[in-house]
């Protein structure tokens, strides 16, 4: 296949589409057409290349404007339409910036395991900030549950339920709330984030069979999933929605947070916030702190406190390199 833009007509047709995955400067875009849906190969204009060298950056998610390649070649994307919402979080490694995982979600699924490998909540917290620093709303899923305890695994995951948010406990091989989790999925676009081997392709195989997602095993050696996912992709699912499944991540960075605005990414510290003593409070050392005293009567979780503490830690390092770096 040729990796240049066809030509094109100035009269030509320009279409929707929506973004499923990428890779070497050639994008695969979903068009709706009046037979249905079609999948096809485009690639950027010059002008929207020059604009990605300057930060526009096209990702899997993004509704875009193509025309048609009439020798039946690379389509040309011409537009990239505005974003109602997204998913980013840090560079990984030492790099200063911001990724954005996939545009236009609806909602963020943080998907972990009762066991194998093991569930590090404060891992889950930085998901679940992630999620509310990018204003999306967040569900959890426990999964393999047939691996551990369940009762012992919801009362670990009571605080979650507490805080507000939605959690299903979920089993392949023993197809335990599959079904709830279908439903929540069903018209809308969301996001499967979580560690690499917690099953996230096995749930959405046993959810919906056609995708046929390729399944990593579990590296006992060191306890972590191998990735299976190279980047993020968007499913497209018979219910008039999407999926899109994203890498496993070994690292989860926050960016663009800033550290006096983490406490509004803890749902169960909200009702507390205007009640401290002082506005800037950030509920460590202030006399008169109502989260604290919230932690103190058990209205607020000592663990997703101890998590706020250690991220805010982390934040104001990171807005500190962020400040040195832009100097």
């Amino acid at each position: 296949m040729s990796s240049s833009l066809p030509r094109h007509s100035p009269d030509a047709p320009r279409k929707h589409g929506v973004v499923l995955s990428g890779t070497g400067g050639v994008w695969r875009v979903r068009v709706a057409g009046v037979d249905g849906f079609s999948v096809h190969d485009a690639a950027l204009r010059g002008r929207l290349k020059q604009e990605g060298k300057a930060g526009l950056k096209l990702v899997v998610g993004d509704r875009v404007m193509l025309e048609e390649d009439p020798d039946g070649e690379l389509w040309a994307i011409t537009e990239i339409e505005p974003r109602v919402t997204q998913l980013a979080r840090r560079e990984p490694g030492r790099r200063h910036g911001e990724r954005i995982v996939v545009a236009n979600v609806d909602q963020v699924v943080v998907v972990f395991a009762a066991a194998n490998p093991e569930p590090h909540r404060r891992m889950l917290d930085r998901f679940l900030v992630i999620a509310e620093g990018n204003d999306l709303r967040a569900r959890i899923v426990i999964n393999k549950v047939d691996l551990a305890d369940e009762p012992a695994v919801r009362e670990r995951f009571a605080d979650y339920v507490a805080a507000g948010y939605p959690v299903h406990f979920t089993s392949v091989r023993r197809n335990v709330g599959l079904s709830e989790l279908h439903d929540v999925l069903a018209g809308c676009t969301s996001a499967l984030s979580g560690p690499s081997g917690v099953g996230k392709s096995s749930l959405l195989n046993a959810m919906y069979p056609g995708l046929n997602l390729r399944v990593g095993a579990i590296s006992e050696s060191v306890n972590k999933g191998r990735h299976t996912t190279v980047g993020s992709m968007l499913h497209p699912l018979p219910d008039d929605g999407y999926v899109a499944d994203t890498p496993g991540l070994r690292e989860v960075g926050l960016w663009g947070l800033p550290p006096e605005h983490l406490d509004a990414c803890f749902p169960e510290f909200r009702a507390y916030l205007d009640l401290c003593r002082f506005r800037d409070c950030s509920h460590q050392m202030e006399p008169g702190c109502a989260v604290r005293g919230a932690l103190e009567t058990g209205a607020v979780s000592a663990e997703r406190y101890d998590s706020y503490v250690k991220l805010r830690g982390e934040l104001e390092v990171t807005e500190q390199l962020r400040s040195l770096h832009s100097r």
